[in-house]
């Protein structure tokens, strides 16, 4: 499509690392970038003019929720996303396959598709590849996925290969069934700890000649090491001229071990997601705002943050609105952790355009703490 191309500018000298431009209808973006997630068509606490002022790039959306509300013939009425949702950069929906993962006691999977119950009312829902993308469509983001199920950590060889396979038919139908030129669908390829499946996933995929490809089944439980062996073992097949987007990972160090590992975009409900608990990321570590020490601390949350909440409200503010349940406390936690990831997505950029990667990673281990490794946050 010629509204959506990836433009590589540089390549990190020590990693492989890569610095680019994604050109996209609705605006340039450069990577590797953190997608914050909306996932009911609204990132959670940050509305959509903070996010631009926040140089949030890319936002994502979720099929399968905006699906059964308010349901994606409202959302085509309204003009698509980018109008009913009044944002104007560039948007991605997801194809409801993390549902095939995340509901597993409400699914059927089969050849033609995955039945589900629905969490609202019970009722009997069905999608296929082809509904998938009917629904994509109407919801009219930039970039779409691929229909796809997710498989469990951990899954058994026979389990993946069948997995594995039939999201590759899927991927095919659904290629076939995408008709609007001015939406990017991506391949996403699977297969688990196992890399003889990976290989397989991503080869077949590219040889369809997505405009660009995920990397899903990742962030479902594994081991950080068998997390970062499933990119690697990803990613070398895949074509150098296209996006690679790593789904469903915002865990700050997650986020340079991908960089150094060639991927693009990556997203994660994290950052939002720990903040209406009161967990902050900070320059000097995690944060539980929760504490008492914070009671009269009249500073801002990060010392080295400039966002909205760091720039006009101190710690001892924000932990009494937490404690009192608050809205607006969740809602400045929630901008605090989503800008926290997107300077880091700079920063990384930065990094990688200047060969220094390694050194980067070390600094931010230093002031970070190690430990960030061991736990998700």
């Amino acid at each position: 499509m010629k509204d959506f191309w990836y433009e590589l500018k540089h390549v990190e000298k020590d990693t492989g690392a890569r610095y680019g431009i994604l050109h996209t209808p609705h605006g340039d973006v450069e990577t590797p970038m953190f997608m914050p997630v909306g996932t009911q068509a609204t990132v959670k606490g940050i509305w959509p003019e903070m996010l631009k002022e926040m140089q949030s790039q890319v936002v994502l959306a979720n099929t399968y929720h905006l699906w059964l509300r308010p349901g994606d013939d409202v959302v085509k009425q309204a003009g698509g996303l980018h109008k009913f949702m009044n944002y104007d950069g560039p948007i991605l929906t997801d194809s409801g396959g993390f549902q095939v993962f995340s509901l597993g006691k409400m699914r059927k999977i089969e050849e033609e598709g995955v039945t589900f119950r629905s969490y609202i009312d019970g009722s009997k829902l069905f999608l296929s590849p082809e509904k998938s993308i009917e629904i994509q469509e109407n919801l009219g983001a930039d970039i779409i996925m691929s229909f796809d199920e997710c498989a469990p950590y951990p899954s058994d060889y026979y389990y993946m290969k069948n997995s594995v396979e039939r999201t590759l038919r899927w991927a095919e139908r659904g290629l076939k069934a995408h008709k609007r030129e001015d939406q990017a669908l991506f391949g996403i390829v699977q297969g688990g700890e196992f890399a003889d499946l990976r290989e397989l996933s991503a080869k077949t995929l590219a040889s369809m000649d997505f405009p660009g490809y995920s990397i899903g089944g990742t962030s479902v439980g594994e081991p950080k090491d068998v997390m970062y062996q499933m990119i690697d073992d990803s990613v070398k097949w895949l074509p150098e001229n296209k996006p690679r987007y790593l789904m469903g990972v915002g865990n700050p160090i997650d986020l340079i071990e991908a960089a150094m590992r060639g991927i693009d975009m990556y997203d994660c409900v994290l950052p939002t997601r720990v903040a209406r608990h009161g967990a902050l990321m900070t320059h000097h570590g995690r944060m539980n705002i929760n504490n008492e020490k914070y009671k009269y601390d009249f500073t801002p949350i990060d010392d080295q943050c400039n966002c909205y909440a760091c720039k006009n409200y101190t710690r001892a503010y924000i932990r009494h609105l937490h404690k009192e349940d608050e809205i607006f406390g969740k809602s400045l936690m929630s901008i605090h952790n989503v800008q926290f990831l997107l300077d880091l997505s700079r920063d990384i950029r930065e990094a990688i355009k200047n060969d220094r990667l390694l050194e980067f990673r070390k600094e931010f281990l230093d002031a970070y703490g190690h430990n960030v490794y061991e736990r998700a946050f």
